[in-house]
């Protein structure tokens, strides 16, 4: 991320674009290209542990390939130490001359003729020219079929009975923007093809560009007009916003407008304005026509009047429902990436039993992810959380286990029985979906949705506030715990700092505790409180003016 200069820097040389320029906010390219940058600062915490991620993964799977290519080592060339772009660019284009069957962190040269700047994890030789690969840490293939795939040590593509291609848009524009580089230098294989290896190395997943190619080349004639000042733009409220530097200048300025993207996202922006509607004054009061595909536009109404009358959180209906039972346990999982869960924090509530205690109880593995260790952990908290549901059912005790958003915790739980199928302890599959597609499986986020809307949000942290509930650390959230758990086993390097397991136990007990309150506040009455859809304000509609 960097800091930007609010003088633009004029026109000094044609643009060059990269395949992250090809995708995303078109608003933000446009700044980019006026504006250059002065001062950088560091990466968002979430950012820079995703870039972290996808750094250590490449280096696994350029260990293994070179490993794999050791008997032939005179046909492998790893150009990716070169001090600049344009030392790379040449070490690239001479392994090229010479032949190399595979070059590892090949950059290509400049294009300023047609605009393009690239780079790829590795090139393969086919025929008389060569292929794009590119790593990425994503998954780029699930269960199935029909998907092309080759072994990673050669290219042998063939279709594969047993995968599906993972589709990635992104994915696809680089590679198509990399083929365009290659033919440009006349070093492209003669059939329009590329890579991906994701996170699961075992196979190269292969591309067929030739549609992909003509996508692309329109993309990048817009793109570049962007970039060249050619194409307006105007910013617009999506997903990215939250990490761009650009935010506080685009900000203030939809907030000025009220711009309609402040309370809906861009593709629902995108629709209303096919209506005439890009204001929240205009979405509030309006009574006109439907965009197509939609049915109907109430929540996004209300959402806008909301936003009007400076409110955070709205009933949807005059009576709150959320399901309780006698025996209730509320469940939070944090995990650290793609390397495993380590810890299954829990909450014991026995509403039938005053005498017995609401108990916090974890169950964790401080051994550095990934770890067989967390099949142990995994393995008795499944043990425990099943003893206590058939304890209370034998003695006639209704049970439900709570979580917020199950998708984390379903992902978990079935990635977990599966990967440690056999260990002691560990659940099947089917034992796992038995549970969570049954009644004593319940998602509080699913219940807050039906029972509310936010313009703010639906997080565990924007809505359990309205119950009266705050939490200790006030650094809390995903991002923070992320680093936290890095100190607390040591993953850099350093000394275990047990200060911070204690910090991710505490927080862990509060997000379990922040869901009992919330359940407990939506059923107890005190979400009465909130006021009900249909007692904002109705604006008058506003008049569209002829043009």
């Amino acid at each position: 991320m960097a800091i930007r200069s609010s003088v633009p820097s004029g026109p000094k040389r044609p643009p060059l674009l990269s395949p992250r320029d090809l995708s995303g906010c078109e608003h933000r390219l446009a700044r980019d290209s006026l504006f250059p940058k002065v001062e950088s600062v560091p990466d968002d915490p979430s950012v820079a542990l995703r870039k972290e991620a996808a750094a250590d993964h490449r280096l696994r799977v350029r260990d293994m390939l070179h490993g794999l290519h050791a008997d032939e080592l005179n046909r492998w060339a790893d150009v990716s130490d070169g001090k600049t772009t344009r030392a790379r660019g040449k070490a690239t284009v001479s392994a090229m001359n010479a032949g190399a069957k595979w070059i590892w962190g090949a950059t290509l040269p400049d294009d300023p003729d047609s605009g393009r700047r690239g780079w790829a994890e590795m090139l393969i030789r086919v025929d008389t020219g060569y292929v794009p690969v590119i790593v990425v840490n994503h998954k780029s293939f699930d269960p199935g079929s029909g998907a092309v795939t080759s072994p990673v040590w050669t290219w042998q593509p063939s279709l594969d009975e047993t995968r599906k291609v993972r589709g990635n848009t992104r994915d696809t524009i680089r590679l198509a923007h990399l083929y365009r580089m290659l033919q440009n230098l006349g070093k492209a294989a003669p059939t329009p093809s590329g890579g991906v290896i994701g996170l699961d190395p075992t196979a190269l997943v292969v591309h067929d560009l030739t549609d992909a190619l003509i996508r692309y080349d329109d993309l990048l004639i817009r793109r570049l007009g962007i970039a060249r000042g050619q194409v307006p733009t105007a910013p617009s409220r999506i997903g990215e916003c939250r990490g761009c530097s650009w935010w506080s200048a685009c900000g203030p300025e939809l907030e000025q407008a009220h711009d309609v993207s402040l309370v809906v996202n861009g593709n629902l922006t995108q629709m209303l304005a096919t209506v005439g509607v890009r204001t929240i004054d205009e979405l509030a009061g309006y009574d006109g026509p439907l965009p197509e595909g939609l049915s109907n536009l109430d929540d996004p109404i209300l959402l806008a009047r909301a936003y009007l009358a400076d409110v955070k959180l709205i009933r949807r209906m005059p009576d709150v429902v959320v399901a309780r039972a006698d025996v209730e346990v509320d469940v939070d999982m944090e995990s650290y990436q793609d390397d495993g869960a380590y810890l299954w924090g829990t909450l014991l509530t026995d509403n039938t039993d005053p005498q017995r205690p609401v108990r916090y109880i974890p169950f964790v593995t401080w051994t550095p992810l990934p770890t067989v260790d967390e099949a142990r952990s995994f393995a008795e908290f499944w043990g425990w959380l099943m003893s206590e549901r058939k304890s209370a059912i034998a003695n006639g005790k209704t049970f439900a286990a709570y979580c917020y958003s199950q998708q984390a915790e379903n992902r978990w739980l079935l990635g977990s029985a599966d990967r440690f199928a056999g260990h002691p302890g560990i659940p099947t599959v089917d034992e796992v979906n038995e549970f969570i597609n049954s009644e004593h499986w319940v998602d509080i986020y699913e219940a807050v949705s039906r029972n509310f809307l936010s313009p703010e949000g639906k997080g565990l942290k924007k809505v359990a506030p309205h119950a009266g509930f705050t939490w200790r650390d006030d650094e809390a959230g995903g991002e923070a715990s992320m680093q936290w758990y890095r100190r607390a086993v040591g993953l850099d390097g350093d000394d275990v700092d047990h200060t911070q397991r204690v910090r991710l136990l505490e927080y862990n007990e509060d997000d379990v505790r922040a869901t009992k309150a919330l359940r407990e506040w939506m059923d107890g009455g005190g979400a009465q409180h909130i006021p009900l859809g249909s007692e904002l304000p109705v604006p008058m509609p506003v008049v569209q003016a002829d043009n």
